[in-house]
């Protein structure tokens, strides 16, 4: 068997074992479909505000808009009708149009190729191994805001005899100071049976995402 020969079935070996370890590791963390349904995207109405993660908007950024995954999460879009796909990551909150799942910037509409329609059916994939989990995200519930610090705090009295984790919180404007009355849960599920209680109650009650 000459040199030429062994070389060329240890190279063989090597390619096809190569090949096998990179499928495998491919294929260990493959992303999570979570959704199929309609993408809007938004521009130049929104560009240089500030988001719902208080980031400033750039249209020209692949970012996203999207009702309830933890910011920071890299989301694969697939557009259904021509198959293009855009890794974008979400910053913010919405579509608030009923039937639509993610609002994309003008960046990754435009790369999926969905600008001329305005709406096109996607899919959603999350990258599960650079996104955050959804137990990372916290939640609280608000049921008052007062201008006055001392109605904050009798409404937070009145609401400790039925509830645990019932806090202030401070929010200054340029003109006002506010003083908010929340009540923290341990998730979004657990916020909302809070928020239907008080609402049965009789009190104004909001599901807030915390930052």
């Amino acid at each position: 068997m000459t040199n030429f020969f062994v070389f060329r079935l240890f190279f063989i070996f090597a390619l096809v074992a190569f090949s096998f370890v990179s499928c495998a590791r491919v294929a260990h963390t493959p992303p999570e479909v979570i959704q199929t349904g309609v993408a809007s995207w938004y521009g130049p109405n929104f560009h240089g505000k500030t988001t719902s993660n208080k980031e400033v908007y750039d249209m020209h950024d692949l970012t996203a808009a999207h009702k309830s995954l933890p910011f920071g999460t890299y989301v694969v879009v697939t557009n259904l009708n021509n198959g293009k796909s855009v890794t974008v990551r979400i910053n913010d909150r919405g579509p608030f149009v009923k039937g639509r799942i993610i609002d994309l910037s003008y960046a990754a509409a435009k790369a999926v190729d969905m600008i001329g329609s305005g709406t096109a059916p996607v899919k959603l994939e999350i990258l599960t191994g650079i996104s955050p989990k959804r137990s990372s995200q916290k939640f609280s519930v608000q049921v008052g805001s007062f201008t006055w610090e001392k109605n904050a705090k009798s409404l937070k009295n009145e609401l400790q005899k039925d509830y645990k984790n019932v806090y202030i919180v401070r929010f200054k404007t340029v003109n006002q100071v506010y003083y908010r009355v929340r009540i923290k849960a341990e998730d979004q599920d657990k916020a909302r049976a809070i928020a239907r209680r008080l609402t049965r109650a009789g009190y104004s009650a909001i599901v807030l995402e915390e930052q």
